[in-house]
């Protein structure tokens, strides 16, 4: 089985932190859910694991998180 694409979600910028960009693309509704499941290590930047909520995306970043995946846009 194949992984699906992942689904493109444009920012409107250059750049946005991690932590934000979870709660703007929907992947998890609380800052709270957001800052436990990256500490936990339940989130990846493009394949590995990061644990900084803070941490700063670029475009073409891919996050993932329980098996959805999305891609940081312009």
């Amino acid at each position: 089985m194949t992984t699906p694409p992942p689904v493109d979600v444009p920012i409107g910028g250059d750049g946005i932190r991690l932590g934000q960009f979870m709660k703007f693309a929907g992947l998890l509704d609380s800052g709270g859910d957001v800052k436990e499941a990256i500490i936990d290590g339940y989130v990846t930047v493009n394949g590995e694991v990061d644990r900084r909520r803070g941490r700063q995306l670029q475009i073409g970043d891919v996050v993932e998180h329980d098996g959805r995946r999305v891609r940081v846009c312009p």
